[in-house]
């Protein structure tokens, strides 16, 4: 396990360049998952990312618990897990949207800004003057990100967007589940809020993609990204299959559509994992399984043939892969360089040695005490590394804070404001 503070004072002593990020301010007025998943990686790379929240209540996520983070004694301190995973590196600043003060705080704000995230719902904040036709003309540079359920067009421009319905409507439960005839067939949602993740992924692209287009023009630009689009977007080969075949992919369990054997497997004591990907993998997994014929039988010598024909094989592998226990054909497998692996829980995940290896789980000193323990970003950049400057922040931990340094606001100001019941 590594301490990223202690990594990075160590990184900076290697001579590391600075983060690629470090001169690109972002004000986030997003909650929730998708738009605070895109802050958080700008805040990695090195970005500012001031994170506005409701005074009082600020991020929805920081209430959905339990589990919530403990402090040094192995007390509750109200910081929901929720919202630590996807808001580190970030400065949270507390201000009233319906104050006027605190519109007017917040355009000056995103007059600083390179950057503004913002997951309203379809014109939720050209009431208060902070929507891109508003601020534009006050700071042409913006690179303004909105990420909307629909989008910014069409007929369902206006609803309301959630990963759940959104998984749902763009097709990914279609083909996630048993089986039809298995039982508990059904379409599944992903265990986790895929959509948002992949949503978060394509907005951080976009979002660099527009800076870097700025270095040519000096202009920044409006980012319309729709929860909708990415997950029809990542549905990949599946929806490659559907449009070049004209064939309806249908839910098949853990098997793939275009590869076989390429799914779970019992084992004496659980299952295991088979992913062979081409011909020669399957001869080498036919021998280790102690029938070396089925390599050159017509029905499965081609993965094309294994396709057509996999009714018939999937049950042949079943007989002999329960025979062994999962340790057991691991080892074997890998040995004879086919692609294997176990299915994890995450306290098995985390104890992994390569997973370890990797330190994929860090920790951090939190402000309400004692450390929180986080999933590190994957990105690994030789010369310019992520940078874990910041637990995520306590609600209106750094108002004072960003609003001396981005505004030069003095302590008078910032009380009267206070006084108002704006921040």
């Amino acid at each position: 396990m590594t301490t990223p503070n202690l990594a990075n004072e160590e990184g900076v002593a290697a001579g590391h360049r600075a983060p690629p990020l470090e001169d690109v301010r972002v004000l986030d007025l997003s909650r929730v998952l998708a738009g605070p998943w895109a802050g958080q990686l700008l805040a990695d790379l090195g970005a500012d990312v001031i994170k506005v929240e409701r005074p009082g209540i600020g991020d929805d996520t920081r209430a959905w618990g339990p589990p919530y983070l403990k402090d040094e004694f192995g007390r509750d301190t109200g910081e929901a897990a929720y919202f630590l995973c996807a808001n580190r590196n970030k400065r949270s600043v507390t201000i009233d949207m319906a104050h006027p003060e605190g519109q007017a705080l917040i355009r000056r704000l995103a007059l600083q800004a390179d950057v503004l995230l913002e997951n309203f719902k379809l014109g939720g904040l050209k009431q208060y003057g902070l929507d891109y036709a508003s601020l534009a003309p006050l700071n042409p540079r913006l690179v303004y990100c909105s990420i909307t359920g629909f989008g910014q067009t069409g007929p369902y421009a206006a609803r309301p967007g959630y990963d759940f319905l959104i998984q749902g409507m763009g097709g990914l439960m279609s083909i996630t589940g048993r089986a039809e005839g298995e039982e508990g067939a059904g379409p599944q949602k992903v265990g986790v809020a895929l959509t948002d993740i992949m949503t978060g992924l394509y907005a951080t692209i976009a979002v660099q993609a527009a800076l870097a287009e700025r270095e040519r023009s000096g202009r920044g630009q409006h980012i319309d990204l729709a929860l909708l689009d990415v997950q029809i977007a990542c549905l990949a080969n599946q929806a490659s299959n559907y449009l070049a075949g004209h064939v309806i992919p249908q839910r098949m369990g853990n098997a793939h559509p275009n590869i076989v054997p390429y799914q779970d497997f019992p084992t004496a004591d659980g299952n295991m994992i088979l992913t062979v990907g081409n011909d020669g993998q399957f001869a080498k997994l036919c021998a280790v399984a102690g029938h070396p014929e089925w390599a050159s039988d017509g029905r499965f010598a081609t993965n094309p043939q294994r396709v057509a024909n996999r009714a018939v094989l999937i049950p042949l592998l079943r007989k002999v892969t329960v025979t062994r226990s999962t340790d057991d054909w691991i080892e074997v497998l890998e040995a004879a360089g086919v692609p294997c692996g176990p299915i994890n829980r995450l306290d098995q995940v985390f104890a992994d040695e390569h997973v370890q290896s990797r330190a994929m789980r860090i920790e951090m000193l939190h402000p309400s005490g004692g450390k929180v323990p986080l999933v590190a970003n994957p990105i690994r950049l030789s010369d310019s590394p992520v940078v874990y400057s910041g637990a995520p922040p306590l609600l209106g931990q750094h108002t004072d804070e960003v609003l001396s340094d981005w505004l030069e606001m003095d302590a008078p100001a910032r009380d009267e404001l206070r006084r108002q019941g704006v921040l």
